[in-house]
Order: C-alpha cells, then sequence, then structure tokens
C-alpha cells in the first residue's frame, strides 16, 4: 500500500472508488474508513495469520527445516560484518534495500503528484517539507515493529526481536532527520511568506502546527539522548527519555489526525498490545528457587517456571530484583533447556556494572533467599533453532557469552538420547581474560541435571 501510495492511480481511481462507492467512509468509521481498510486491516490479518502458523505449525516443524534448510541457510549468511552497519545477513540486506527503494519512489511519487516546477519559489520550500514529511511517516509506520518483543511478524520473516533493535535505530535515524527537514522546512516557508503566525496555529479541523512543534520536541529529546556515546555513558537518561514516546504519540495524532493516523497505527498498536502483556507478566512475581554463586564473580539464578513453557535455545529473558531497583530490567540469555529442566529457569549474571554487582553481594549473604524480590519478563528468542540438521557445529565465545551455547549442548546431549542423533561433532572454543572464569564451563553439563536414559 505505501508503494501505491503517492501514485497517481492510488488517489484519482481506486481509493476514490472505496470511499464514493463502497461508502467505506461510514457513519461507523467516519473519515479513516478507507485508511483502516487499506493499512490497518492487511498488518492485523497477518499477524494474526503468523499467529496461526506458528501455533499449528510445530507438528510440523522438522519437515518444514529440512525442506528449507538449504534456503534458510543462504538467507541467514552473513554478507556485511563491518561497521556502522554491523551483521547483516542476506535477508536483512534484501529487506534494507526494499525500504530505500521505497523511500527513493515515494519521494519521485510526490514529486510526481504534486509538481513543485509549476508553482512559486516559496511554495516549493512547502511543498518539500510536505514531501519530506511523508517520507518520515513512512519510517515511522515501520519503526515500532522491531521493538515488539513477542511479535508474530517478525519470526514470519526470519528475525527476532532482539536481532532486529538495529532496525528501529536506523529508522529512528532516518526518520528524524527526515522530520527534522520537515519541520525547518516548514519555518523556512512560514517566514518566506510572512506567516509567522501559523506557528501557534491549532486548529481543529485539519494540520495542528502546535502539535507537530511538540512533536519535533519530544522527537529532538530521544534523538540526541539514543546517540551512541551518550546511551552508553548515560543510558538510564537514555531510557527515561524514551518513554516519552507515549506523548509522542499522542501529539502526532493531534497533529495529523485520526484519519491519517490509521495509515501508521498497525505497528503501534501492535507494541502497545505487546507492551500491555509485558506489563501484565511482569507484575507477577517469581519464585527465586536457588542461587549458585560461581569463583569468578558469577552466578546462576534458578526461577521457577511451569512445565508446560517452552522456548528455543539462545533465548533471552529481562529480569527485575526491586530491592536493587524497582525501574531497571536487565536482559539475560537463558541458560537451562525447557527438555531437560522442566520445572525450572536459568540465567547466568556476570559481575559487571553496579546493579549486577549488587545482586552478587546480596546473594553472598548468610540468607540472601529471603532478601530478594524478582520479577521476569519472557523468555523471548526464535520460535525454533534447527542446528540438529547439521552434521558438525563450530561455536566460539568470549566470557560471559558461552551463556547462549550452554542450552544447546544441554539440548543435544539431551536429544541424543531420545531420537536419531544427527550432529556427530561438536567444537566449542572459548576464550577468557582469567584463570577463574574457567568455573563457567562448570555450567554446561551440572552435576544435578537429569538427562533420561
Amino acid at each position: 500500500m505505501w508503494v501505491l501510495e503517492p501514485a497517481k492511480i492510488s488517489h484519482k481511481s481506486w481509493q476514490e472508488y472505496l470511499r464514493t462507492k463502497v461508502n467505506l467512509n461510514s457513519t461507523y468509521f467516519g473519515g479513516q474508513g478507507t485508511n483502516l481498510l487499506l493499512y490497518t486491516f492487511p498488518i492485523m490479518f497477518i499477524a494474526t495469520f503468523s499467529c496461526l502458523y506458528f501455533h499449528l505449525g510445530k507438528e510440523f516443524e522438522s519437515q518444514i527445516a529440512s525442506r528449507s534448510s538449504i534456503i534458510v541457510s543462504s538467507l541467514r549468511r552473513p554478507v556485511l560484518v563491518k561497521a556502522p552497519l554491523g551483521i547483516v545477513n542476506t535477508t536483512e540486506l534484501v529487506f534494507s534495500a526494499l525500504f530505500v527503494v521505497l523511500l527513493i519512489w515515494s519521494f519521485f511519487g510526490y514529486i510526481i503528484l504534486y509538481p513543485p516546477w509549476k508553482e512559486k519559489w516559496e511554495d516549493k520550500v512547502g511543498l518539500m517539507a510536505y514531501i519530506l514529511g511523508c517520507l518520515g511517516n513512512i519510517c515511522l509506520a515501520f519503526l515500532f515493529f522491531p521493538v515488539t518483543r513477542g511479535s508474530s511478524i517478525l519470526p514470519l520473516v526470519g528475525l527476532t526481536s532482539e536481532s532486529s533493535i538495529k532496525y528501529h535505530i536506523w529508522l529512528g535515524h532516518i526518520s528524524m532527520v527526515l522530520f527534522t527537514l520537515h519541520s525547518v522546512g516548514y519555518i523556512a516557508y512560514f517566514a518566506l511568506v510572512h506567516e509567522m503566525a501559523e506557528l501557534l496555529e491549532w486548529s481543529r479541523d485539519s494540520i495542528s502546527n502546535v502539535a507537530g512543534e511538540i512533536v519535533f520536541v519530544f522527537c529532538l529529546a530521544m534523538w540526541l539522548t539514543s546517540i551512541a556515546r551518550v546511551r552508553t555513558k548515560m543510558f538510564e537518561l537514555f531510557f527515561y527519555t524514551h518513554q516519552l514516546y507515549a506523548l509522542y504519540i499522542f501529539f502526532f495524532v493531534l497533529h495529523v489526525g485520526i484519519a491519517y493516523s490509521c495509515m501508521i497505527l498497525p505497528g503501534i498498536f501492535l507494541f502497545l498490545i505487546d507492551r500491555y502483556l509485558r506489563f501484565l507478566q511482569s507484575r507477577n512475581k517469581a519464585q527465586l528457587v536457588s542461587a549458585h554463586i560461581l569463583p569468578c564473580e558469577a552466578v546462576e539464578l534458578h526461577v521457577s517456571k511451569c512445565p508446560g513453557l517452552l522456548y528455543a535455545p539462545m533465548s533471552i529473558m529481562f529480569i527485575n530484583v526491586s530491592s536493587i531497583s524497582k525501574l531497571q530490567w536487565h536482559p539475560f540469555t537463558v541458560t537451562s533447556d525447557c527438555n531437560v529442566e522442566t520445572d525450572k529457569l536459568s540465567i547466568l549474571i556476570k559481575c559487571e556494572g553496579n546493579w549486577s554487582r549488587a545482586l552478587y553481594k546480596t546473594l553472598s549473604l548468610p540468607s540472601p533467599m529471603e532478601q530478594l524480590c524478582v520479577s521476569v519478563e519472557g523468555p523471548y528468542g526464535p520460535t525454533s533453532l534447527p542446528f540438529l540438521r547439521y552434521d558438525s557445529l563450530v561455536m566460539v565465545s568470549g566470557g560471559s557469552g558461552l551463556a547462549a551455547f550452554i542450552p544447546i549442548i544441554k539440548d543435544i546431549v539431551y536429544k541424543s538420547t531420545t531420537k536419531v542423533y544427527l550432529t556427530q561433532q561438536i567444537l566449542l572454543i572459548c576464550a577468557f581474560r582469567r584463570t577463574v572464569d574457567l568455573s563457567m564451563l562448570d555450567l554446561l553439563l551440572p552435576i544435578d541435571t537429569n538427562i533420561p536414559p
């Protein structure tokens, strides 16, 4: 739909047909009926379909994985491994290239739809500002999909929420550049036509300029605090400033109106549902079963779970310890395997910052279990990780990065006793700074692990 949006055929033929003949803009839907059908309904349908697909497809997972193993492996092969883009595989590169093409197509499509050469030069400035704002809205329509942790759409295209954060960063930077040019362009336009009073215009039936200025202030605050140097040194400032997204969405709707907001509604709607479900999950306190303190200033926490909770290896879980901080949630790799340890879920925490050191000191006390109140969120991760289809596995880790491979090794050991064992050779290469860090290798096959005969 975003491809057809700047085209003349989109505005003058079938969109007009939907508005008039089909009467989508009825009493119930109002002026946003057409946008709801064209932009919101398809994404909602895909999200619902993907949920059913993953739920029903678990029974045929092995057949699907074996048939598409060659294609999936080629699509997930890294193409770029250098900064500033980081590690980008074939699938990610294709989607990124298609999105850039979409922006270029939309730009020239709007140029053809609204020819600037027919306008005065002052109006050309305003027209270019409008077009840049439309391009920014395209970025905004996709901005919230990568940060929806429980999304069913991301796994449908072979992505996970944690690996998609970079797309949120890219889209955020691109949209902010476009929105900045959009805002500066309109300020210059009002100055050229001597109508600076329009900046204080709050219209109830059209574009509200004041609401747009408030949105730009919120965007600018989130953008400046998300710069890599600021984010790493003052993460809490970045995190709390990003909570302005709620006000940002509210004033954006006031700025462009309800009808136009429906064009970017799907991503925001799915994100808000996911955020609400995460909030409900985080309110429940988890029972901390035990803690294993390692000599290398690391600790493995064991949290109880229901036996029906299944997750794939290399999943992550967010944890909050209210006695240390009521607001801080930290992600950690799950080190347990749901087949081996059916009643508990384990994570490995290495002392690297103030929060983890405070947790380590608390667990070192004589009776730490009585002082800890733990809340968890997740686990999140890939829907499946068919590593057993390979004859050989080579795993390379550094330091606490070993935690990502612990559940894989546990799962291989478990499945080798229950079904045909395909993986014949496993090579694990670990690098540690200190000799004492070798104690983390004890977590690979703990003594209390019960592997069925």
